[in-house]
């Protein structure tokens, strides 16, 4: 398994982890997709998580952004023990989450995408459109500014009056990044960026997962493109059948014979 060493520098946490998963157990009927996991995101950490197909990786990412509830286990995040929080309170406590396959809402303009991302409107509440309408207005005009600023970020400034549908799947990967981060999130937890986007985009993308990074956002990326792992992650956390394997640095994993042996399918 190649991976080159990473030119570029990498922020390291402080003042305790971000996150704090403990013993994680998800079980469906007899089968433990994950089992016994232990994982720590750290403040301002890139935390790369590999691991052959199979190995569990997306169904911890569920556990952490809270879509599943671990059959064992705890998770803290912030100090604060979100175990059984489910995923809206998760992004409220300020975890956003990205999908592999992004599926925004096709018919809605590239925007309107951008804006089901905001958190606590006022105007979700009937009373307030009556009591405070200009309130509600001010917050209206406020959050497409920043969904506006967001598009601009990542480059979709353009087609912010076009429909969902009409992106490509790197553009879509994009959007959804503007998505979580209209919640103003901790943790980004990041699901296979690098699938299915093509080499220019995947640049830009890296780019500005390096960019939020560089502000201080906590980001846990699981990928496969080993490349990608390596110019953005600090540490990488190795995942076989349900469990931790090992962790350490990028071009220490790659060298590790256990990690060979997983990916070549020593381990089931």
């Amino acid at each position: 398994m190649h991976i080159e060493s990473s030119p570029r520098p990498h922020q390291s946490g402080g003042a305790g982890p971000l996150i704090e998963a403990r013993g994680l157990v998800k079980a469906f009927g007899g089968m433990r997709a994950v089992d016994g996991m232990s994982i720590d995101l750290r403040r301002g950490e890139m935390l790369g998580l590999i691991g052959p197909n199979g190995a569990g990786k997306t169904t911890l990412f569920n556990l952490l952004a809270g879509s599943l509830k671990p059959t064992s286990g705890s998770i803290v995040l912030d100090g604060i023990d979100v175990t059984n929080a489910g995923a809206e309170r998760r992004i409220g406590a300020g975890v956003g989450r990205t999908f592999q396959i992004p599926r925004p809402f096709a018919e809605m303009t590239v925007l309107e995408n951008v804006l089901t991302g905001e958190q606590n409107q006022l105007g979700e509440r009937i009373w307030m459109n009556v009591l405070r309408p200009g309130r509600v207005a001010a917050q209206e005009r406020a959050a497409v500014e920043k969904a506006r600023a967001l598009l601009d970020f990542v480059t979709l400034s353009r087609l912010e009056h076009e429909p969902a549908r009409v992106l490509s799947g790197g553009q879509r990967k994009l959007l959804e990044l503007a998505r979580i981060l209209m919640a103003d999130p901790k943790a980004i937890l990041l699901d296979e960026p690098a699938a299915g986007v093509n080499p220019t985009l995947l640049e830009l993308i890296m780019d500005r997962i390096l960019d939020l990074n560089a502000q201080g956002k906590s980001i846990l990326l699981i990928e496969h493109n080993m490349d990608m792992v390596a110019r953005l992650c600090g540490r990488v956390v190795v995942m076989a059948a349900g469990r931790h394997l090992t962790e350490g640095l990028p071009d220490e994993v790659a060298r590790d014979p256990a990690v060979i042996d997983a990916y070549l399918g020593g381990i089931h």
